[in-house]
């Protein structure tokens, strides 16, 4: 099964879960509201929400708490979004301009509080305990990868597990409960849940440094913004950790990173010099590590159709192009 036909399998309850995902975003202030309302407009995969009702399946799907673990996991990651990109100084996302750039910083860090608050309210009603632990410790997480990034900027001295400590509270560990939280509002038991978790957390640690790959490989209009921004923005990612190994690179990059005002031909030069390094493709072999792990994982779990279109989504973000 192809990942276009995971997703035309489970269209309904996407419907669904877009619909409930509408209702919670709606706010009494008008700002709040629009502001929250275009960031659901600017769309994105919904891979987290698909995760949890693929998850499900091991399950009972039919559950009314399926669909709810689903909007509030995509509410999260909308909440941590918008924060992100006040942390970023980021202006635009999927192309579109940011919550930070239609109004300012205040009101985009009000609107990521407001979402945020909105998923913990959706979920108050969910019967199961460590559910609600989970939860909470991947929004304290997700702060603490916040302020990691914050006091790395432009630090090109910190150390790779710095950097993979990060991508693991800001990215790894939503979607590793995306698949738990799947599997507890499905009835799974604890052992199921367990393996589909550490399922999620080794595709997410991939899906990351995907992303930060991309970030240097894609096109404008494929990434919504400017290739090489993470960089410009003083976020130091793993091509950039393997490109500073390289003795050529590695003064090119301290001088840019360490300079006040670079000139943006500087700026393209060196992007242009890690984009060509072998440093894309030792943090592709990195990724490549991180989904031979997931897959372990799925051969652990029953192997029902649903195992297969997990391993699809796996396959997916080891080649995806944007």
């Amino acid at each position: 099964m192809t990942l276009a036909q995971i997703y035309a399998e489970q269209k309904k309850s996407l419907k669904m879960i877009e619909k409930k995902l509408e209702l919670a975003l709606e706010a009494p202030h008008p700002i709040l509201n629009q502001a929250a309302l275009d960031l659901l407009k600017a769309g994105g995969k919904r891979i987290r929400p698909l995760l949890v009702l693929l998850s499900a399946q091991y399950g009972d799907p039919d559950r009314k708490e399926v669909i709810d673990a689903a909007v509030t996991l995509e509410l999260i990651h909308m909440a941590s979004l918008v924060h992100d990109d006040v942390v970023d100084d980021s202006d635009l996302r999927r192309g579109k301009p940011t919550v930070k750039a239609r109004w300012d910083n205040r009101v985009a860090m009000y609107t990521g509080d407001y979402i945020f608050a909105r998923a913990i309210e959706l979920i108050a009603a969910f019967d199961h305990p460590e559910a609600h632990q989970v939860i909470s410790k991947v929004i304290r997480d997700l702060s603490l990868g916040e302020i990691d990034q914050i006091k790395d900027l432009y630090n090109w001295k910190q150390n790779l597990r710095c950097y993979l400590l990060r991508i693991k509270r800001k990215t790894a560990i939503l979607m590793a409960l995306s698949c738990q939280l799947g599997a507890f509002s499905a009835g799974c038991t604890d052992a199921v849940a367990k393996k589909l978790y550490y399922f999620g957390y080794f595709l997410g640690m991939s899906f990351q440094i995907t992303d930060d790959i991309l970030d240097f490989v894609g096109t404008e209009k494929q990434l919504g913004k400017p290739a090489g921004s993470d960089l410009r923005n003083g976020n130091i990612t793993l091509p950039v950790f393997y490109a500073l190994r390289d003795s050529e690179l590695h003064q090119s990059i301290v001088s840019i990173i360490e300079s006040d005002e670079p000139a943006d031909q500087e700026w393209r030069s060196v992007i242009d010099s890690i984009r060509d390094s072998g440093a894309i493709q030792a943090a592709e072999s990195l990724s490549d590590r991180y989904l031979e792990k997931a897959i372990v994982k799925l051969h652990e779990l029953p192997q029902l159709p649903v195992t297969h279109s997990l391993k699809e989504i796996a396959e997916y973000i080891g080649t995806r192009k944007y």
